[in-house]
C-alpha cells in the first residue's frame, strides 16, 4: 500500500510556474442545530469564464487546508466539513497545461499520487464530509465529490463528467476505483468509457443524481442553504437512501458480464490501438474486489503511464486546437466588417434546408425565409420545424413562448421576392452545377446589393457556382457537416473574388450559430470531402480488387475514425458519395479512386447489410448481384489497406498545405476532428501520419517538427 504521507513531491513543485491557483479559503458556518461546518470555497478568482483547475500549487495549498481542518475536527471545533466552488464552477479538473509539462513518467505518477493524497483526504478527516457540487464538475472536479461522505448537486450545473479517456488518459484521483462502486458497473462504463467517445458527452445534473452519484439535487435559487440544511439533517441523524449503496451493487455476473460486452463494443468501435479505454476498463474490473488503497495505487501506475505517452501528447495538441484556435479563426477579417443580419433566407424545403431553417431561427432569433418549387414542400419544410421546435418544447429545453416565438420567425412560400429583405440567404439544392447557378441567378435579381449568398455546396467550386453572377463578390461557401444541428464545423469558402465584407459575415454568422469555422480555400472537396474521398476512394478500390466489403471495414479500424468507410457512405447517402468521388476523380484522376459501378450500387434501395450496432457485415443479395464481375480475384490484405490510405492521406495533406488550400496543418486537423469525427486521442491526422511513418515514406518529412510523441518516445 503507497503510504502518500512518505512522498517527496518537491520535484514537481516546478511545474506550479505560471500556474492560476486555486485557493481553498475556510468558513465555519454554524447549523440550524449549533454544529459547525467548515465550508472551503474553492475560488482561483477569475470569473465563470476560467474555471477552477488543480494544478500542483493548488493541491499543496487544499492540502495544507485539509490537514488543518482535520485537526480541528480532532479538536472538536468542526463537526463536518464541506466544499464548494465559485459561482457556477466547483472544479474543471487538472490543470492540463501542468500535466503536459509533466517532464518524466516519475513527476507524472507524483502529480495522480499528489492527487490521491489531497482529495483523498477528504473521506479521513474525522468528521463526514459533503460535496456542494454548485456547477460545472470535469475531472478532478468529480473526484471531488466522490471522495467526500455526501454529495448534493445544484441543478442547473451547467456539467458533469469524467472526460479522460477523451483526452487519451483515465480519472487519475479515485474515479476508477470510486465510481463503479458507487453507480454500479454499468452506469460507470458510460460514464467513464462510453460518454468520453461519443465526442466528450456530459452528463446533465438530472442524469447524474439519477445514476446514484449524488444523494440530493436541489434548484439553483437557495441550492447552498437547503444542501447545508440537508447536511444538517444528516449530522443530525438523517438516514440517506442511495441508490446504490454497498451491499446493493451487484459485482457476481453481472460486473464481469458488462466488461465483456465493454471489451467487445471498443474493438468494433474504436480498434485496438487507442490505449486510455482500454486501461479504464482494466481499471474498473478490478475495481471490483480488492481496497481503495489498491485501486488508488493502480491509477497511479496507470496515469503515468498514459501521460507519458503518444495519444496524450497528441490529444493535448488536439486540446489546445479545439480550445484556442477554433476560436479564433485564422484568415477571418474584422468582425467589424460583418453585414448586420436580420433576416435569413433559406433557398430549399428539403429536410437539409430544413435544418438550415431551424438552426438559424434558433440560434439567431431573426426570421427565416424558405422557399421551393410548389406549396406541398414548402408546408412540408414548415412542419418539420415546427415539429422539431415541439420536441424541444417537449423536453423542456424552450418554454411555450419561447416555442411559439420560433415559429412564428418561420415563413414558407413559394414567392421568391419575399427573398428582397434577407440579409443572408443560403442554398441547399441539388448538388449539381447548373441548378445552384440557376437558383442564385434568380435570387441575385431581388436580394438587396449588400446582401450576402452562401452555398453549401460539399465539393463543387465556389467560382464556377458564382461565375454568372453580376456581383460574384458577394458569394461564399458555408459548408455545413450533416447532422446540421450536432456536428460543430462549418468551412467557410473564399473565393477570388470573395469581399472582407462578406466573408467577415460568414465567420459572424457561423459563431452565432455556434459552429467552429475555418477558412479554406475553393479547392475541390475542401478539407473533408476532399480527405474523406481519399479515404473511400481506397475502400472502394480494395473492394472492386476482390476484397470482401467486412474485411476491407476491418482494416481501417486503426484509422480509429467513428465509423467504417461504408458505414460513413451508407450514413451519408450512396448517391452523395458516388458524385463526391466522380468531383474528385474529374480533379486529380491521378490520385482518387472511383468505379462507374459505384453509381450502379448508388441507384439500389439498400446497398449493404448491418449488425445491430450499425456495423456492415456484408453487402444486400441487390448489390452482390450489381458487383457480379465488376471485381477482381486479387484481394488486398489488411495492412495493405491501411497502408494505402495512410500514405494517400498523406501524400493530398502535403498537396494541400502546397497549394495553400488552408493556412496551416493544424487547420486540416481541425477540420478533420470536428468535421469527421477523427479521434481526439489522435490529434488529428497529421500526429498519426506522422507516427506512422507515412509521411516519412511519402515526402520524406514530417508534418510537425519535432514529432508529435509522449515523454516516454520523445
Amino acid at each position: 500500500m503507497t503510504n502518500y504521507d512518505d512522498i517527496d513531491f518537491s520535484p514537481i513543485m516546478a511545474l506550479t510556474e505560471g500556474e492560476v491557483i486555486t485557493h481553498s479559503p475556510v468558513r465555519d458556518i454554524r447549523l440550524a442545530s449549533g454544529k459547525v461546518l467548515a465550508l472551503i470555497t474553492l475560488d482561483n478568482g477569475r470569473d465563470h469564464t476560467r474555471p477552477n483547475t488543480l494544478g500542483p500549487a493548488t493541491l499543496t495549498e487544499l492540502g495544507e487546508t485539509l490537514t488543518m481542518l482535520k485537526a480541528r475536527a480532532a479538536a472538536g471545533e468542526i463537526q463536518a466539513v464541506g466544499i464548494t466552488g465559485k459561482q457556477y464552477i466547483l472544479a474543471a479538473g487538472a490543470d492540463l497545461s501542468d500535466i503536459s509539462r509533466v517532464g518524466s513518467k516519475d513527476n507524472a505518477r507524483l502529480i495522480a499520487q499528489l492527487g490521491h493524497k489531497v482529495i483523498g483526504s477528504l473521506s479521513d478527516l474525522g468528521v463526514p464530509s459533503f460535496a456542494f457540487v454548485n456547477g460545472l464538475a470535469l475531472g478532478g472536479g468529480v473526484e471531488i465529490a466522490l471522495n467526500s461522505t455526501y454529495r448534493t448537486i445544484d441543478a442547473s450545473a451547467a456539467a458533469i463528467a469524467l472526460p479522460e479517456v477523451f483526452l487519451g488518459i483515465i480519472p487519475g484521483w479515485g474515479g476508477a476505483y470510486l465510481l463503479p462502486n458507487l453507480i454500479g458497473i454499468e452506469n460507470a462504463l458510460e460514464v467513464i468509457i462510453s460518454n468520453p467517445l461519443k465526442q466528450n458527452r456530459m452528463l446533465k445534473p438530472q442524469q447524474a443524481y439519477d445514476y446514484g452519484m449524488f444523494d440530493e439535487i436541489f434548484p439553483p435559487a437557495n441550492f447552498l442553504e437547503n444542501s447545508l440544511a440537508w447536511a444538517d439533517e444528516v449530522l443530525g441523524g438523517r438516514k440517506v437512501d442511495r441508490k446504490n449503496a454497498p451491499g446493493k451493487i451487484e459485482r457476481t455476473v453481472k460486473w464481469p458480464v458488462a466488461i465483456k460486452m465493454a471489451r467487445g463494443m471498443l474493438e468494433s468501435k474504436i480498434g485496438t490501438v487507442p490505449r486510455s479505454p482500454y486501461v479504464a476498463l482494466e481499471l474498473l474490473e478490478k475495481a471490483r474486489s480488492g481496497t481503495k488503497e489498491e485501486g488508488f495505487a493502480r491509477e497511479d501506475e496507470a496515469l503515468s503511464e498514459l501521460v507519458t505517452g503518444d495519444l496524450f501528447a497528441a490529444s493535448m495538441y488536439a486540446f489546445d486546437l479545439v480550445q484556442k484556435r477554433a476560436k479564433r479563426p485564422v484568415g477571418a477579417p474584422d468582425k467589424q466588417l460583418a453585414k448586420k443580419v436580420t433576416k435569413v433566407g433559406v433557398i430549399g424545403a428539403g429536410l437539409m434546408a430544413s435544418q438550415f431553417a431551424l438552426l438559424f431561427v434558433r440560434k439567431l432569433q431573426v426570421p427565416v425565409l424558405i422557399t421551393d418549387l410548389d406549396q406541398a414542400r414548402v408546408d412540408k419544410g414548415v412542419a418539420y420545424i415546427h415539429d422539431e421546435i415541439g420536441k424541444l418544447e417537449a423536453k423542456g429545453r424552450l418554454d411555450a413562448d419561447s416555442a411559439n416565438k420560433l415559429r412564428s420567425l418561420v415563413t414558407g412560400t413559394t414567392d421568391k421576392s419575399l427573398y428582397a429583405d434577407c440579409d443572408f440567404v443560403i442554398e441547399a439544392v441539388f448538388e449539381e452545377l447548373g441548378v445552384k447557378q440557376a437558383v442564385f441567378g434568380e435570387i441575385e435579381q431581388i436580394v438587396a446589393e449588400d446582401a450576402i449568398l452562401a452555398t453549401n455546396t460539399s465539393s463543387l467550386s465556389v467560382a464556377e457556382i458564382g461565375s454568372k453572377l453580376a456581383h460574384p463578390e458577394r458569394l461564399v461557401g458555408f459548408h455545413f457537416f450533416n447532422p446540421v444541428a450536432v456536428m460543430p464545423l462549418v468551412e467557410i469558402v473564399k473565393t477570388d473574388a470573395t469581399t472582407d465584407a462578406a466573408l467577415s459575415t460568414a465567420f459572424v454568422v457561423a459563431k452565432g450559430l455556434g459552429k467552429n469555422a475555418v477558412l479554406t480555400a475553393d479547392a475541390p472537396g475542401f478539407v473533408v470531402n476532399r480527405l474523406l474521398a481519399k479515404v473511400m476512394g481506397e475502400a472502394a478500390r480494395a473492394v472492386y480488387e476482390g476484397t470482401p466489403v467486412a474485411d476491407v471495414e476491418k482494416a481501417f479500424g486503426p484509422l480509429g475514425l467513428p465509423m467504417g468507410p461504408f458505414q460513413l457512405i451508407d450514413l451519408v447517402g450512396w448517391k452523395v458519395a458516388a458524385h463526391v468521388q466522380d468531383t474528385m476523380v474529374r480533379a486529380f484522376p491521378e490520385r482518387f479512386y472511383a468505379n462507374e459501378n459505384f453509381h450502379t450500387l448508388a441507384a439500389l434501395d439498400a446497398v449493404v447489410e448491418k449488425d445491430k450496432g450499425g456495423r456492415v457485415t456484408g453487402w444486400t443479395k441487390a448489390a452482390e448481384k450489381a458487383l457480379k464481375g465488376q471485381t477482381g480475384s486479387s484481394p488486398a490484405s489488411a495492412d495493405e489497406i491501411l497502408r494505402r490510405v495512410q500514405d494517400g492521406l498523406a501524400q493530398e495533406i502535403r498537396i494541400m498545405l502546397d497549394e495553400g488550400v488552408v493556412p496551416e496543418v493544424e487547420d486540416i486537423d481541425l477540420c478533420l476532428i470536428l468535421g469527421a469525427g477523427w479521434p481526439f486521442i489522435d490529434g488529428g491526422a497529421s500526429p498519426y501520419l506522422d507516427r506512422e511513418g507515412a509521411s516519412e515514406r511519402v515526402f520524406r518529412g514530417t508534418f510537425h517538427t519535432p514529432v508529435i510523441r509522449g515523454i516516454a518516445n520523445s
